[in-house]
């Protein structure tokens, strides 16, 4: 298999060498997904486009004022894993990427690769959707921005456009709310999740406020419940609210089967995990 590398220099000139109408010429950021599918052949590329120069215009990790966060598509994993700005704003992001993939692969792969990717079972989108993120999108006429939860369209399908990269992460402050993801693995700590849940909520004194309840890993894509979030919004904290939420969770949430286990098993571990999240957020 031969195919052109292209290494730009700058972010407008990477995005000019893409083409919006062939999927066989595409970007490539640390790799790690997509040398495993160029070995399987799974995909035959007639160009790539190498964003290893970017990393100083992408590799930037800055905290706004107002408690948000703004992150470069070319910021490494590992990166935002030990990122001072990343633990004061949004710590969750950093306690879930100690268990994502494995150190090795966290060295190499970007938080804009890992998003771009389409792949419902990382644990990054999950995370970003609660939170209410955003990137930001390069494209030949100018930038546009779509929310995390707008971005897959699909297994391994995204909203952007074939002449379209990521350039940037914008996570809004958290005014205090609390956030917690918890994950169900079934070999080691690092491995591919059965099953994600993140949670993001307020507390107004014994009641819950703005919560966002999101699954991956065991959906065709991160996936809302909204109803579950019907069911804790305004709900007074205690056992009773956290059984409800885990049952409604489960009966809304769009599971599917795989080789971590059955459309039933999954749901069982939803409702069980989104309780686990929702203690966690508390706790």
């Amino acid at each position: 298999m031969s195919f052109d590398l292209v290494t730009p220099r700058s972010l407008a000139e990477a995005v000019a060498l893409l083409d919006r109408d062939d999927p066989a010429v595409r970007p490539i950021a640390g790799g790690t997904a997509l040398l495993l599918m160029l070995k399987s052949g799974l995909y035959r590329p007639t160009r790539l486009i190498s964003l290893r120069a970017l990393g100083g215009e992408l590799g930037q990790i800055c905290a706004d004022a107002d408690g948000g966060l703004r992150i470069g598509a070319m910021v490494r994993l590992a990166e935002l894993e030990r990122s001072p700005e990343v633990w004061r704003a949004a710590p969750v992001i950093a306690r879930l990427l100690r268990t994502h993939s494995n150190v090795r692969v966290r060295n190499v792969a970007t938080v804009g690769g890992n998003l771009a990717h389409g792949d419902p079972h990382m644990d990054l989108p999950p995370v970003l959707i609660a939170l209410g993120a955003e990137v930001e999108a390069m494209r030949p006429g100018g930038r546009r921005r779509l929310r995390v939860e707008d971005l897959s369209a699909g297994y391994l399908e995204t909203a952007l456009a074939g002449d379209e990269l990521i350039a940037e992460v914008i996570v809004p402050p958290q005014h205090g709310r609390r956030a917690y993801y918890a994950k169900c693995t079934a070999r080691a700590a690092d491995d591919w999740p059965a099953l994600g849940v993140a949670v993001v909520l307020g507390r107004d004194g014994d009641r819950i406020a703005e919560p966002r309840i999101v699954v991956g890993a065991a959906t065709e894509t991160p996936t809302r419940l909204m109803a579950a979030e019907g069911v804790l919004r305004d709900g007074r904290i205690g056992e009773a609210l956290l059984r409800e939420a885990g049952r409604a969770a489960a009966a809304e949430a769009p599971v599917v089967a795989d080789d971590h286990g059955s459309a039933a098993y999954k749901r069982q571990l939803v409702e069980i995990y989104v309780r686990r999240a929702i203690e966690g957020a508390l706790g």
